[in-house]
């Protein structure tokens, strides 16, 4: 059931107000059938009364003057009058007493108080003479004939000690004109309201879904070019204003903090640079090493601090690359430095990157995994729609309650991973954020020996390809 709900506000909108429609035009639809039922069986009650009353004239049993055949509407006339000693009813039939309170009521307007009033409905087929007659009326009116009857009313007065008084009449439960129509009507009605409504409802959605749109264009360029028009009703023209000063803020505050991170970057760097001309002046080899490492060490932490804050805003645009290529650059570059990096390349993978902030990504995860375990294993494959880069080593790992800490800012691993080890704990972070960048992701992971201890550390990094 889930599975058939729309999932747009636009889709369930409509599905709700057209089954609210539905069932409010079945209702009415009900009802009319049901009043245009009661008002047949009303007219037939009248027709047997007529009838009745009229065989009641001629038995003298009334007082006034007699009816004459044709002073009987068409309906009375055809009824056939049967007289009995005994009461019609059955054993075990239910009783019509609406129909049978109506039926006194109209003799009571006459002035004529009934003993007793039967009325009840019975199988038209226990009335051969009935289905003769309903025959003979079909052969004469041909296609202008009603329905065939299904059912019979059978509707008798007890008057005085002469016995009782019985007509039977069909009762056609149907009418297909009728049918059609209530049906039509509803149909039209329906598509009517449905079609306003629609209308209606599109004239609010759409905005809302071109704002969803922009939202979505937004986060993923932090740009506040292509900015929506106010349109549709008011409420929405609101929240499009709204939304449009929250960019214009947005892309203020990060231009803001773009010209400060460059302004700290350059501020700092210079000092650094002059340090690192500085300390060739001092004579212990050991300790311009120490002092030198120290001022790299500064650098590295200040190149990771001002890529992850640009992270969310990258200028270079997303290219197509073929990712084995570039995963064993990477891996290269390592070898090169006679770094234990191996490389298990997979079939040939091409997605749209950045591939300067890849390559930084790939890096300190490798640079995580030698500075820990001392060495590292790449490998690259395909699953499903996304491109998998898994960077593997044999290190102590992480505690299973520190994964997720791990991956935030400024944090270090305890006691394997420290500040001995170097670096400002945004290795990890900053890989993160790349593959957030790209539509992907990044999970840890640990290697499970089979008594249950840690066999060393997983990098998963995930990226769409398309």
């Amino acid at each position: 059931m889930q599975r058939l709900m729309p999932r747009s506000l636009q889709g369930q909108l409509l599905l709700a107000i057209a089954l609210a429609l539905l069932l409010a035009q079945g209702i009415s639809a009900a009802l009319l059938w049901r009043a245009q039922s009661e008002r047949r069986e009303a007219a037939m009650v009248h027709a047997a009364a007529i009838r009745l009353f009229a065989a009641g004239r001629e038995e003298g049993l009334f007082g006034g003057r007699q009816f004459r055949q044709r002073d009987l509407p068409p309906e009375a006339r055809r009824l056939r009058v049967e007289r009995t000693a005994v009461s019609p009813l059955r054993p075990g039939e239910s009783r019509e007493r609406e129909a049978e309170h109506e039926l006194r009521e109209v003799f009571a307007d006459q002035g004529v108080e009934l003993r007793e009033v039967v009325v009840v409905h019975r199988p038209i087929g226990e009335n051969p003479a009935l289905i003769r007659r309903e025959a003979r009326i079909a052969a004469r009116l041909g296609e202008r004939a009603p329905a065939r009857a299904r059912e019979q009313m059978i509707a008798a007065i007890h008057t005085s000690e002469k016995g009782w008084i019985t007509v039977a009449m069909p009762m056609r439960n149907g009418d297909a004109g009728l049918l059609v129509s209530l049906l039509g009507q509803t149909l039209l009605l329906y598509g009517l309201m449905v079609g306003a409504i629609a209308l209606i409802v599109g004239r609010i959605t759409r905005p809302l879904a071109a704002l969803t749109g922009r939202l979505e264009q937004f986060a993923s360029t932090r740009d506040a070019a292509g900015q929506l028009a106010p349109q549709g009703p008011d409420d929405v023209r609101r929240l499009i204003v709204a939304q449009n000063a929250m960019e214009d803020r947005i892309a203020a505050l990060l231009d803001e903090k773009d010209v400060m991170l460059g302004a700290i970057g350059h501020d700092l760097k210079t000092p650094l640079t002059a340090l690192r001309v500085r300390i060739e002046s001092v004579e212990d080899e050991t300790e311009r090493g120490k002092m030198a490492a120290t001022i790299e060490d500064i650098v590295r932490s200040l190149d990771d601090i001002l890529s992850l804050a640009r992270v969310g805003r990258p200028s270079d645009p997303r290219e197509p690359a073929e990712l084995k290529a570039l995963v064993g650059q990477v891996a290269d570059e390592f070898e090169d430095m006679g770094e234990p990096v191996s490389f298990t390349p997979g079939e040939r993978i091409v997605a749209p990157v950045r591939v300067t902030w890849l390559r930084r990504g790939l890096r300190n995860l490798v640079s995580n995994a030698l500075r820990y375990a001392g060495e590292a294993r790449i490998t690259l494959e395909r699953e499903g729609a996304m491109a998998v880069i898994r960077v593997e080593d044999d290190g102590p790992g992480i505690p299973d309650d520190r994964i997720g800490a791990m991956m935030e800012p400024f944090t270090r691993g305890d006691p394997s991973r420290n500040s001995s080890t170097g670096g400002a704990g945004l290795g990890l972070t900053l890989a993160r954020a790349i593959a957030e960048q790209h539509g992907g992701g990044l999970e840890l992971a640990n290697r499970r020996n089979p008594d249950g201890s840690i066999a060393g550390l997983t990098a998963r990094l995930t990226l769409p390809l398309g």
